[in-house]
């Protein structure tokens, strides 16, 4: 069983991100003692997307490819439209969240960052939210879509908007204290 205060978490994303979606979870998680990492594809910053234009740069720490679940007890997902959707057709990025699965560990996925759980395999049979546009996409891969600002099953934590970012948070926390989710591998 794990503390946040000595927790390490990977938040993996590129360019587009919801900015609030990365901002939030990483500086929150780092203020309660975790380790955070931020992996990109090319291991250089990435800018978000705020409103109706580009935002602000995020730092990067590595490269999605050089990141191992072996090292993280926890990978964080932001959505937006354009992050996910450039990441969920990465190999290494797929590759990387099924391993946190399959070792049991928490993975946490905002608004349309559900999607990458759908390509991965990983949403069947699972109760899930996202954002409301890509409700069906999660059931027809097999999930049950909830309308709530948070819900979490066996270590995969799901939310749907910006507005939901506490309650995120707060069950990433709780989540991670839990320790490792016994799970079939996907």
């Amino acid at each position: 069983m794990s503390t946040i205060d000595t927790a390490r978490i990977l938040i993996i994303a590129t360019h587009g991100f919801e900015q609030s979606e990365l901002e939030f979870p990483r500086d929150q998680l780092r203020a309660k003692g975790a380790e955070v990492h931020v992996a990109t594809l090319d291991g250089k910053p990435i800018k978000g997307w705020e409103g109706t234009d580009w935002g602000r740069e995020a730092e990067a720490d590595l490269k999605i490819a050089e990141a191992t679940a072996d090292s993280y007890d926890a990978i964080v997902l932001p959505g937006g439209q354009i992050n996910p959707d450039l990441l969920r057709v990465e190999k290494d990025a797929l590759d990387l969240i099924k391993a946190f699965h399959d070792q049991g560990k928490v993975i946490a996925a905002i608004c349309h960052a559900p999607w990458l759980l759908v390509e991965a395999g990983i949403v069947k049979g699972r109760d899930v939210t996202s954002y409301a546009s890509i409700r069906t996409d999660v059931e027809n891969a097999g999930g049950t879509w909830h309308d709530k600002e948070v819900v979490a099953d066996q270590g995969i934590v799901t939310s749907r908007k910006p507005e939901d970012l506490k309650a995120f948070v707060s069950k990433i926390v709780e989540e991670i204290e839990e320790g490792k989710h016994a799970r079939k591998a996907a």
